[in-house]
This record gives C-alpha cells, structure tokens and sequence, in this order.
C-alpha cells in the first residue's frame, strides 16, 4: 500500500486524537516522513503494513499530547453568558476544538463517519487518556477487533478490552450534545436548512429564532462566550452593534455537518468571510451554532 493514500484516513484518526485540523495536519506528515525513513525495517511478521502506520499515528499524537492541556468547546469554560454580558478576552488557539474540512477527514462519505468528526464528538473524546483515546476510536470508530489493537500498541487483548472499558465509561459522563446524522440528500433537512440560510439573509430573527430548539446554544470561538435558549439567542441577534444585517451563508463541507462561511460585504466593495458557521441539527430544528472566527487562519485549511 503507498502511504500518501493514507492520508485521508490517517488525518481523520489524527484529528479525532487531537482536536486540531492544524495538529491532526502536522501529525500525519510527521507520521509519513517517519515511516519513509523507516521503510527498510518493516516486519511484516508483527503485523501489516496500516497496523504499523496507526502504530506510528499513534505514538505521534500522544507525545503531541504530552502538554496535558484538553482541547474543549466554549460549554466546558463555564455558565452560558447572561443579557449584556461582553464577550471578553478571545482565549489562546491550543484551548479549542478547531474545525476541519470533511474532505480531508473521511474517505467514506457514510453517516455513520460524518457522526465521529462533529464537533460535539470529538469535543467528548478529548476527555479521554491518550491511550484510551486511541483505543476508543480504533475500536469503535474504526471498527478494528481487540487483537488488531493490541499489535498496534503491543499489548495484551485484555488491556485493550479494559481500556475500551474505561473510555466508553468516560465517554458516557461526558457524553457529546445529541443530534441528527447530517444527511445533505435528507428534503427535510434540506428545507430546513435552506429556511434557515433564506431568513439569515433577510436577517428576519423571528423566523431564525422559530427554526431553533428552546434549548439551542449559540458560541463565537475564540470566545468563552456562548448562549443557551431560543430567547437568549434571539436578543443577540437583535443586538444593532453585533448585526448580522447584510451578510449570507455560502455551504462548504466540515466536521460532518451543516456548515457555511458567513459572508459579509467590504467596504472597499469586495466580500469577506467573517466566520465558519457548523450546525447541530436534533428533530428537525437547529439545536447548536457554532461560529468560528479564527477565518484567517482556517481558510488555508479549508483551500
């Protein structure tokens, strides 16, 4: 097998370890210069050639993990904001869960796929130890069996089954905000994001806040601010000195869900993304919005 057409699927076990488009990035070239340099002293006799790439990927990520510091959404700095309050200070880069093109993270356009890069997902997992993490994803994203996890980080089939144990436990406690597996050729999807985009453009708030859920949240990283309940939501919206009167929604594919560029036109007569916008979809209304405005940063990603 060539290892560039690993890539793929290697930067999406990558970015589900590390929160981070840029890291995931990083990780996968570091993980592919070292099994070049490496190629010589292969042993097929200790497993094939993608158990010991993962087995690369994966000694990568955790020494990339080393720092201690757990990638999060705005929900896990505190209480949701109240009527007024500023958005404060924007927090530093390494403390967020970043968002990531779907091109570049799943190989298989498959719901089930899409469902383990949403934000929300990957968010939970970086509440897992490293090794636990690892073997939570193999297990149960990648659907490896117990003993191919233990060739790869060269341990015993029990030890795997019991971190597997461990993690789902944790995973439960910190279980991701539910919703529905985004299916772009789902009409009732379709409708209601397209009702959605229409009544953004016209910065018509009542019909954006009927299309939410009573409990939908609302965040802006690099921000630890963040909303939660249709009423909330709907002051801001109507705030005259944070208006989004003027801009649009262009789709663009990330983290396997609804998301868009929120567009907005410059004063020199040129148009600008102001920020990535991912939706969280849960019984036909809009139940999370996450804006992302790290935009110059991101758009190199997502070229």
């Amino acid at each position: 097998m060539e290892l560039e057409q690993m890539r793929t699927e290697l930067t999406g076990y990558c970015y589900r370890m590390l929160g981070s488009g840029f890291e995931a990035e990083d990780a996968v070239q570091e993980t592919l210069v070292r099994a070049w340099r490496a190629a010589d002293r292969f042993d097929e006799r200790r497993g094939s050639v993608r158990t010991w790439v993962y087995r690369i990927a994966t000694n990568v990520c955790v020494d990339m993990l080393r720092s201690g510091q757990r990638r999060a959404l705005a929900m896990d700095f505190g209480p949701p904001a109240r009527d007024g309050d500023a958005l404060g200070a924007p927090l530093e880069e390494a403390v967020w869960v970043h968002p990531i093109p779907d091109a570049r993270v799943l190989p298989e356009d498959t719901v089930v796929a899409r469902e383990t890069v949403r934000l929300a997902f990957v968010a939970a997992l970086q509440h897992l130890a490293p090794r636990q993490r690892a073997v939570l994803i193999l297990r149960d994203v990648l659907c490896w069996s117990a003993g191919e996890v233990s060739v790869l980080l060269e341990t015993s089939t029990a030890s795997v089954n019991s971190a597997l144990q461990r993690a789902r436990s944790t995973l439960r406690e910190h279980a991701p905000a539910p919703g529905d597996p985004f299916e772009p050729h789902n009409i009732a999807q379709r409708e209601l994001l397209d009702r959605y985009c229409a009544a953004f453009e016209r910065h018509d708030v009542d019909t954006l806040v009927s299309l939410l859920h009573e409990d939908a949240t609302m965040s802006m990283p690099p921000f630890a601010w963040w909303l939660r309940g249709r009423d909330a939501i709907r002051l801001a919206l109507l705030d005259p000195e944070a208006s989004c009167a003027g801009a649009w929604l262009e789709p663009v594919r990330a983290n396997g869900s609804p998301a868009y560029w929120q567009v907005r036109p410059g004063t020199d007569g040129t148009n600008a993304a102001f920020g990535l916008v991912l939706l969280d979809v849960r019984d036909g209304r809009i139940s999370g919005i996450v804006t992302c405005l790290d935009v110059p940063r991101l758009q190199p990603l997502f070229a």
